[in-house]
């Protein structure tokens, strides 16, 4: 294995690229190469990397030999594997309209989400997912979430501590609140007794805006109802959908 490590960083092949190349994360990429052999990969990987190197058989990598042609050569079969590893997971269409940067974060992402959600076995990682799903959808409703992503990572290390990438007076007055909470749960000082009350509260909030929600939704769903009665239909096409939303926002006008 050692051999093929130096064999990459003769080629000039990043472990990022050579991840995305396989179509893998690069953790996965960094417990292959802990391995004492390449037929200890997966076989798929194994004849990717052979594509790769242009060879057929592992015991030809003692064969190869390293010039400015064969660097160009693996360099344009790398970039094809990187282009069509991504094509393979979204489509040519559904890559239109991001850059370079765009497409490889939006690559890293789904590798990484595929990979946990793959080697999960108590189900944890699924709902751990499903709830990042609904914190992408109420991003745009909920403006502090995106502060709690930097927060994140900046406390994990990945960013600087002092970079603002949002409204700095506001990201700076989350964090220190987080940084405070996190501080009172991470050493053990709340217990489930101590802010039971706290909870309480915090569950009642959420059934109040639900029955919100709801009352909104039963209104929406009368004034509809009435509209399509006043214009003389009985359902939204897209011929009449104009018509009968600027009905229904008639009906509620009255009532205001």
């Amino acid at each position: 294995m050692q051999n093929l490590k130096k064999l990459f960083s003769e080629l000039g092949i990043s472990k990022v690229r050579l991840a995305k190349y396989l179509g893998v994360s690069r953790q996965m990429l960094y417990n292959y190469l802990a391995e004492e052999k390449l037929e200890n990969w997966p076989k798929e990987k194994v004849m990717k990397i052979l594509c790769l190197l242009g060879i057929k058989d592992v015991k030809d990598l003692d064969t190869i030999k390293v010039d400015g042609e064969y660097i160009i050569q693996v360099e344009n079969r790398l970039n094809d594997g990187v282009k069509d590893e991504n094509t393979r997971y979204y489509g040519t269409e559904d890559l239109k309209g991001l850059n370079k940067k765009e497409q490889e974060l939006l690559s890293d992402i789904i590798q990484l989400l595929k990979e946990k959600i793959v080697d999960d076995k108590s189900k944890e990682v699924y709902h751990s997912y499903r709830y990042l799903y609904h914190f992408l959808q109420s991003m745009e409703t909920a403006k502090e979430l995106k502060y709690m992503l930097a927060y994140i990572s900046k406390s994990m290390g990945f960013i600087d501590a002092n970079e603002y990438a949002f409204n700095e007076d506001r990201q700076f007055v989350f964090e220190s609140i987080m940084f405070s909470a996190m501080t009172l749960y991470n050493n053990g000082s709340a217990s489930k007794s101590k802010i039971a009350e706290t909870h309480k509260r915090f569950v009642q909030e959420i059934e109040h805006k639900k029955e919100e929600v709801l009352g909104r939704t039963q209104e929406l769903n009368t004034a509809k109802v009435q509209a399509l009665r006043e214009l003389g239909y009985t359902e939204i096409n897209t011929n009449n959908a104009k018509e009968v939303l600027d009905k229904i926002a008639e009906i509620q006008s009255r009532k205001v």
